[in-house]
C-alpha cells in the first residue's frame, strides 16, 4: 500500500476499503480476543479455514475481536449481503452446521434461543442462535432483541466485535482516521481542544478529570518537547476493558492519540501496556506499523507539517504504575514509584515534558467526538457525566462480560437488565463493587444509584477504571474487604508509610476478625485506621485503598458484628466461624457426601443419616457441593 499523502487519497482508499467491506459475499467471522481463545475459538477458526480453502461459494473468512459476552464464547458470526447471524457456545461440529446452513441459506435446524440467553448454566450446544438481521448493511447484527445488548451504547467499543483488528482496512471501512483527516484538515489545535472540552468527556481511568482541559493545560505548558501517553496498564482483579478494546480495535487508540498529540503540540506519543496482555502487545504492534505504512504515523503525516509516531513501553505488571507519575517512572526506566503532585503531568511529566495521560477508552472516545460534534456525545449521559461507561460485569451474575452503558443507567439496570441477575439458583444478589480493589461495597437497596462519577463517590465507591463485581448472599462482606485489601497490600509501592503499613495492618484486623478472634476494639480501630491511610497516602493507590473496608463497615456493620458477637459468618464463608451438620429430614442417605469426604469426617450410620465429625472435618465444603438432596447445612 502506497502511503497515503492527501485528503483525496484517503477519501479514494477509504470509500474502496468501505466498499469490499460492505459488499463482500458470504463470510464467517470468529471471535478471537482473550475470552474467545480460551473457550477454544482457535480451533474453530482451523475448522473454518479448511471450508474456505476447498470452498467453490464465495466463502471467506475473518478473525474479529471481543462481541463482549464472555459467558456465550466461543461467538461466531455469519454474514452475507442479506442476513447477520450470532451464534454463541459453539462447537467445532457446530461450526460444520453452522457453515453448511449458510450456504444453503436455510437456518431453520437452528432454535432461536433469545430466551436461553439468560440461561448461564444452559449446556454447550451445536451453535445457538441469538440474533438475525435482514435487509441492507447486514454486516451490523441487530442486537434489540438480546436482553445483554439491547440496552447499551456503542461508542468506545463501536468496532469490537466486528472488524478484524489485524487489518486496518477494515478500520477505514468503518470511519477509522477520518477524524485525524479532519483535524489535519482543519489545522484547529485549539479548536480540537474546545470541542473535546464541550462534550464533556471526562477521563475514564479513574478520577474523572475533564479530559478537553487537562489537554488545554499541558498545551499552555511551556516546553518544545511534549508527550501522550495511552496508560493501558489495567491491572484492577476482573478487569479487562483496556485489554479487550487494544485486542479488538486497536486502531481507535491510535488515531484517539493521534489527534491528541496534534492539539497538544506533540510529536511522540507511548502505549504503557501491561506484560501479561500479549495479544493486545500483538495487535497494537501490528496497528502500528500498519498505521506507518498508510501514512497516519510518522513525518508530515497527510502532507502536513504534522509529525508524530508511537512506541510501546511494555510494564512488569505492577498496580502501582497504574498512577500518572509511577508510570511515567517506569517508562523512564527507573523504579515505578508515584511522587508528590505538583507538578502535575500536563506541567511535568515524561522526561521533565509537559505530558497528557489518558487511558484506552477516553483515547478511543476521541475520534467519533470529532467527527460527530460534541454535542453528540453530550447529549448521552447526565449532567455532570457525559457519554458512557464501560464496565466489566463478573462475580456470581449470569451475563459476565464487557458492557458499554450510557452514564446514569442505574447499578440494578446493569446488575439484572444487561447482566442477568443472579448467576446460582435460588440466591440473591447481595452487593456490587466498582471501581477495582479500591471501590466501594454498595448494597442491593442502593442499586437504583444512577452511574456517574459524583453519585458512586457520595456513596462510598467510585467509577474507577469500570471493574463492577456482584455478590451474591453467599459471600461474606468481611472477607471480600480482606480480599480486596489483600491485593492492595501486595501492590503498594511501599514508598509511603500510610500506604506500605496501613494496609498491612488494616489486613491483619481483618485476618483477626474473619478467623473468629476479632474484638469490640478491633472495629473502631480499624475505622480510625481506614481514615487515616485514606487522608495521609501518597497517591491514588493508598487513598482509595480503605474504600472496601468502610463501605463494608457502613453498609454491613452487621456481619461484622456478627463475627465478632456471635462468632459466626452470616455468609456461611469464613471456615473458622462455620460447621456443617446433615438435616436428617432432607438426607437419602445416598452416601455423595462419605463418598468425597478427604478427611473421612463424615460417619455413616447404615440406613440411617450420617453425622459429621466436627473435630475432623475441615470446612472444605465438599459434602455441601455435592450433595443432591440440599440436606447438607452451613451453621
Amino acid at each position: 500500500m502506497a502511503r497515503i499523502n492527501t485528503q483525496a487519497e484517503f477519501e479514494r482508499v477509504a470509500k474502496e476499503a468501505a466498499g469490499r467491506y460492505w459488499g463482500r459475499g458470504l463470510t464467517v467471522r470468529v471471535g478471537m480476543a482473550s475470552c474467545g481463545l480460551a473457550a477454544g475459538a482457535n480451533a474453530l477458526y482451523d475448522v473454518a479455514a479448511e471450508r474456505v480453502k476447498g470452498n467453490g461459494n464465495g466463502l471467506s473468512l475473518s478473525r474479529v475481536g471481543c462481541r463482549g459476552s464472555c459467558v456465550v464464547e466461543p461467538m461466531v458470526d455469519v454474514v452475507s449481503p442479506d442476513f447477520h447471524l450470532t451464534f454463541g457456545n459453539v462447537t467445532k461440529a457446530g461450526l460444520e452446521s453452522i457453515i453448511d446452513a449458510a450456504q444453503a441459506n436455510d437456518f431453520s435446524s437452528f432454535e432461536d434461543a433469545d430466551a436461553v440467553w439468560q440461561e448461564r448454566d444452559a449446556p454447550r450446544t451445536d451453535g445457538t442462535l441469538y440474533t438475525t438481521r435482514r435487509g441492507t448493511h447486514a454486516q451490523i447484527p441487530d442486537i434489540s432483541a438480546i436482553p445483554f445488548y439491547a440496552p447499551q451504547r456503542k461508542i468506545v467499543t463501536r468496532n469490537c466485535g466486528l472488524i478484524d483488528p489485524f487489518d486496518i482496512e477494515e478500520s477505514l471501512a468503518r470511519d477509522g482516521y477520518a477524524a485525524l483527516v479532519k483535524v489535519l484538515t482543519e489545522n484547529d489545535p485549539e479548536g480540537v481542544i474546545e470541542t473535546v472540552l464541550a462534550s464533556g468527556l471526562r477521563g475514564r481511568g479513574g478520577a474523572g478529570f475533564p479530559t478537553g482541559r487537562k489537554w488545554a493545560l499541558t498545551r499552555e505548558a511551556a516546553g518544545d518537547e511534549k508527550y501522550v501517553f495511552v496508560n493501558a496498564d489495567e491491572g484492577d482483579p476482573g478487569a479487562f476493558m483496556d485489554r479487550s478494546v487494544l485486542e479488538s480495535d486497536p486502531h481507535a487508540v491510535l488515531e484517539g492519540l493521534a489527534i491528541g498529540a496534534f492539539a497538544i503540540g506533540a510529536s511522540e506519543g507511548i502505549v504503557y501496556v501491561r506484560a501479561e496482555y500479549p495479544l493486545a502487545v500483538q495487535t497494537l504492534r501490528n496497528a502500528i506499523v500498519q498505521a506507518r505504512e498508510y501514512g497516519f504515523l510518522g513525518e508530515n503525516i497527510l502532507g502536513t507539517s504534522f509529525s508524530f509516531d508511537v512506541s510501546i513501553r511494555i510494564g512488569a505488571g505492577a498496580f502501582v504504575c497504574g498512577e500518572e507519575t509511577a508510570l511515567i517512572a517506569s517508562a523512564e526506566g527507573r523504579v515505578g514509584e508515584p511522587r508528590p503532585r505538583p507538578p502535575y503531568p500536563a506541567q511535568s511529566g515524561y522526561k521533565g515534558a509537559p505530558t497528557v495521560i489518558n487511558n484506552v477508552k477516553t483515547w478511543s472516545a476521541v475520534a467519533p467526538i470529532i467527527l460527530n460534534g460534541a454535542e453528540w456525545f453530550a447529549e448521552v449521559g447526565t449532567e455532570s457525566s457525559k457519554g458512557t461507561a464501560v464496565f466489566c460485569v463478573t462475580g456470581t451474575i449470569k451475563n459476565t462480560g464487557l458492557v458499554e452503558v450510557p452514564m446514569g443507567m442505574t447499578l440494578r439496570e446493569i446488575i439484572y437488565d444487561v447482566g442477568g441477575g443472579p448467576e446460582r439458583a435460588g440466591s440473591e444478589i447481595k452487593a456490587v463493587q466498582t471501581g477495582g480493589p479500591s471501590g466501594g461495597c454498595l448494597p442491593k437497596d442502593q442499586f437504583d444509584l444512577a452511574v456517574d462519577y459524583e453519585k458512586l463517590t457520595e456513596a462510598g465507591s467510585m467509577m474507577g477504571s469500570g471493574g463492577m463485581i456482584v455478590v451474591d448472599d453467599r459471600t461474606c462482606m468481611v472477607s471480600l474487604a480482606k480480599f480486596f485489601l489483600n491485593f492492595t497490600m501486595d501492590e503498594s509501592c511501599g514508598k509511603c508509610t500510610p500506604c506500605r503499613e496501613g494496609t498491612r495492618r488494616m489486613h491483619d484486623l481483618l485476618e483477626k476478625i474473619t478467623s473468629g478472634e476479632g474484638t469490640e476494639e478491633d472495629i473502631a480501630f480499624l475505622e480510625e485506621l481506614a481514615s487515616y491511610v485514606k487522608d495521609t497516602s501518597l497517591c491514588g493507590l493508598g487513598a482509595t485503598a480503605p474504600n472496601p473496608v468502610l463501605s463494608t463497615l457502613k453498609y454491613f456493620r452487621d456481619e461484622y458484628d456478627a463475627h465478632i458477637r456471635e462468632r459466626r459468618c452470616p455468609a456461611g464463608e469464613c471456615e473458622a466461624l462455620i460447621s456443617f451438620r446433615v438435616v436428617p429430614d432432607k438426607c437419602t442417605v445416598c452416601g455423595a457426601c462419605a463418598k468425597v469426604c478427604p478427611v473421612n469426617a463424615v460417619v455413616e450410620a447404615g440406613k440411617a443419616p450420617p453425622t459429621i465429625d466436627q473435630d475432623a472435618c475441615t470446612r472444605c465444603r465438599t459434602c455441601f457441593e455435592v450433595c443432591p438432596s440440599d440436606a447438607i447445612l452451613i451453621e
